[in-house]
């Protein structure tokens, strides 16, 4: 069944049903006029939290308590967690009492957790640190590791693990890493590896933090070269230590993210030469990652040559996950003879860890490069195996391994829906209600937080009920989201909701769009959310920038007022009128003109210039992360929406990315340089 409402009104419907779903919440008592009476009172105590006016959030925090709202408890969250400095473990205590079980005991046990960090009460810490039940705070982490090891508890190998995997080093790690470089529990390697990996992601401060723990004169040497990594380039050194080559190969890596040519020539002039095997790997592997990252056409001869350096030294290479992904990339990119490509495809796979390893996108690669190197029925029946495992669901991967197998891609049999007692029991679900009033009340961050907190450990027809109460609320975001998490039974109707059904169709078929591919982007944009708003300003379903409504509406001929893009009907017709033109633009490809809409279409004009590629190739290697997880949903999305309404024809994932994609035909009409 097919989910959706026609045209529903956010802001309306959400006045219409929090009554309903306070009524439901009996286990925290309090009537639902009550609830009603008090929507706005936890609005207000958002905004007292956000504007520092404790005053005012205390009173609202106790009128909430006194009536007995639903959502007290994020009132009385907000009020203590903005005074947690000077809080006492009594009150806190108190807290944890009130709210026992609930998403925001363990919310602000992890504030307090960092609290008592701060304050160096370890005994504290390591008390209320065995009742933290979501262990996802990387700086949490790092307290429990130093006050177990100055408690004399700690082991060497989890310690250095949480030190290394702070992204942003706040207190904790930052007394962590001392304390094991005082009890010479982390090794130099281990050091420069850290600050290689945060000099990679463009994380400075980090790095300079790590440098600390070698000394004074290493942090001000780090500094320098954070500064000005060309300049200690420049200095000849015929025998460099060891110490000045793991500054030279920071210096290059630096300099590759902003001059790769400058980079590449520093090498070649020298310190190529000078560095050990290991670290021209590392060095050359850094250019390698910037110049596929650039979509440079050298970029898979630098990681040859990082590849050999590697293979000299014996060792497995310590590179990223991120760059041995790239190293891929630049790989599929290469004009190499195929048992050659296919080959470099394989190596960088193949030494990424073991979880990047199972992620769809290299399982997928690993099994075309796989059967594209098959020479016997052996090699052919293992490439046949991994499309296998990766040829269930209808998501993009599954879609592309179904292709490979030479299968039709045909919707799985919906689950039985879920049953009275299974709604019942979502109903009952304090977290449940909680999550779904706070996005109805627009506070989705603190609403999706609560929810999917009480999501953790639900079981498939769990998770289903827990879907069905959103959709029926027409919280289509969350109905979507929380109906992924599902592995097995598939509910297309909750996953591919069409609400809005007949404005879509009305307006793509207009301007002659298949309805399918508008369902797929909306999807993608919104989540079907017509209220949504980005940080940047894209508005409405389709999430139109003010500046491109404007000029879409002054092209179409369209008179609009400031305002106005939250009108689905508008939307609608700007988003509709802009996909046209961009797909006009580029020829018909589904997948240029979603990255277009997207990155704005001067990024794809130049993402397709260069070699002829293979179209999943293609958008394989597109820049930007977010453009790329993009096209491959939006594409994928379009292909089960055909599906689910009977498109005819119901093109496939691989008739949409289509055969090839490279420069534009000379033949082709000149681009539209206006286009936003």
């Amino acid at each position: 069944m097919v989910r959706g409402l026609p045209s529903p009104r956010g802001a309306r419907l959400a006045r219409l049903l929090l009554p309903a779903l306070f009524a439901l919440i009996g286990t925290l008592g309090g009537a639902a006029a009550v609830a009603q009476v008090g929507d706005e009172a936890v609005v207000r105590a958002r905004e007292a939290l956000g504007q520092k006016d404790g005053a005012r959030l205390a009173a609202l925090r106790g009128q909430l308590l006194a009536a007995r709202h639903p959502l007290a408890v994020w009132a009385d969250y907000w009020e203590l967690s903005s005074r947690l400095t000077t809080a006492e473990q009594p009150e806190v205590d108190a807290f944890y009492a009130r709210w026992r079980g609930s998403y925001l005991e363990d919310r602000l046990r992890n504030d307090w957790l960092l609290e008592l960090g701060r304050r160096g009460d370890f005994a504290g810490f390591l008390r209320d640190h065995a009742e933290y039940r979501m262990r996802d705070d990387p700086e949490v982490t790092c307290w429990e590791q130093l006050a177990l090891q100055l408690g004399g508890q700690g082991a060497r190998a989890a310690a250095v693990a949480a030190w290394m995997a702070a992204r942003d080093p706040g207190e904790g790690c930052r007394q962590l890493g001392s304390a094991l470089a005082e009890r010479r529990l982390l090794r130099s390697g281990e050091i420069w590896q850290a600050m290689r990996l945060a000099v990679e992601a463009n994380r400075p401060r980090s790095a300079r933090l790590a440098a600390v723990l070698i000394g004074p004169s290493t942090a001000k040497a780090v500094d320098e070269m954070l500064a000005k990594p060309a300049r200690l380039l420049e200095r000849h050194v015929r025998e460099p230590s060891a110490h000045q080559q793991e500054l030279a190969t920071l210096a290059l890596m630096r300099l590759a993210g902003s001059d790769v040519d400058a980079a590449a020539q520093a090498l070649q002039a020298g310190w190529g030469s000078r560095l050990s095997n290991e670290l021209a790997a590392i060095a050359w592997a850094a250019l390698g990652r910037q110049a596929a990252w650039r979509q440079q056409e050298r970029a898979h001869g630098f990681f040859e040559l990082a590849w050999q350096h590697q293979h000299d030294d014996g060792a497995a290479p310590r590179w990223s996950d991120e760059t041995l992904a790239w190293s891929v990339r630049a790989a599929l990119r290469t004009p190499r003879p195929d048992r050659e490509r296919w080959g470099a495809v394989l190596r960088g796979i193949e030494a990424m860890s073991e979880g990047e390893r199972a992620e769809p996108a290299w399982a997928y690669w690993q099994a075309r490069a796989l059967a594209e190197r098959a020479r016997s029925a052996t090699e052919r029946a293992r490439a046949t195996a991994a499309f296998e495992a990766l040829a269930v669901g209808v998501d993009y991967y599954a879609q592309l391994a179904l292709q490979e197998l030479g299968r039709p891609f045909v919707l799985p049999a919906p689950p039985p829906p879920p049953s009275a007692e299974e709604l019942e029991q979502a109903r009952q679900t304090p977290g449940l209600q909680r999550g779904l009033a706070l996005a109805q009340l627009d506070l989705r961050s603190e609403g999706r937080r609560e929810w999917n907190f009480t999501l953790r450990g639900m079981g498939e027809r769990e998770l289903l009920a827990a879907a069905e109460l959103a959709c029926r609320a027409a919280d289509w975001q969350i109905c979507i989201n929380t109906s992924e998490r599902t592995r097995e039974q598939l509910d297309l109707g909750q996953r591919y909701p069409m609400p809005h059904a007949g404005a879509i169709g009305a307006q793509a078929r207009e301007r002659a769009l298949e309805p399918a591919l508008v369902f797929g982007l909306i999807r993608q944009e919104t989540r079907f959310m017509a209220r949504l708003r980005s940080a940047v300003g894209a508005t409405g379903l389709m999430q139109v920038m003010p500046a491109t409504a404007r000029w879409t509406a002054k092209r179409i001929g369209l008179e609009m007022k400031p305002g106005q893009l939250e009108d689905i009907d508008l939307n609608l017709r700007l988003g509709t009128s802009y996909l046209r033109l961009v797909l006009d633009d580029f020829g018909g490809s589904q997948a240029l003109a979603a990255a277009a809409y997207n990155a704005g279409p001067g990024r794809p004009r130049r993402w397709r210039e260069g070699p002829v590629l293979d179209a999943a190739a293609w958008t394989e290697n597109i820049p930007f992360a977010e453009t790329r997880d993009y096209v491959k949903k939006v594409l994928a999305n379009a292909s089960v929406y055909a599906a689910l309404l009977g498109e005819d024809p119901a093109l496939p994932l691989r008739a949409r990315l289509g055969r090839t994609i490279g420069p534009r035909e000379t033949d082709a009409p000149t681009p539209d340089a206006n286009l936003p």
